[in-house]
């Protein structure tokens, strides 16, 4: 389940939590030569439009690049809330 997980239409928050708690069962994700990996495989898993914007930055701290995700994604989420209303 790991392996193919994806984001979806979780949020970005519910996408690193489910991530957080399958990668547990993965030991080798869990050491601190494989934190680069572990952010290519949570970008990987991300929505086209959160890793567009995510993807440019190279981001190798596991924890930086959660937050980021979250704020790309909740600023997606806002900006279609805005324009649904105004249409």
């Amino acid at each position: 389940e790991f392996l193919e997980l994806k984001q979806g239409n979780m949020s970005v928050a519910e996408y690193a939590a489910k991530f957080e708690s399958l990668s547990a069962f993965s030991p080798y994700y869990n050491t601190p030569e494989a934190e680069y990996d572990k952010c290519v495989k949570f970008e990987s898993g991300l929505r086209p439009e959160v890793k567009h914007l995510i993807g440019f930055s190279e981001i190798q701290d596991f924890p930086t690049l959660v937050n980021k995700s979250r704020i790309c994604d909740e600023d997606g989420r806002a900006k279609s809330s805005y324009y649904k209303a105004v249409n």
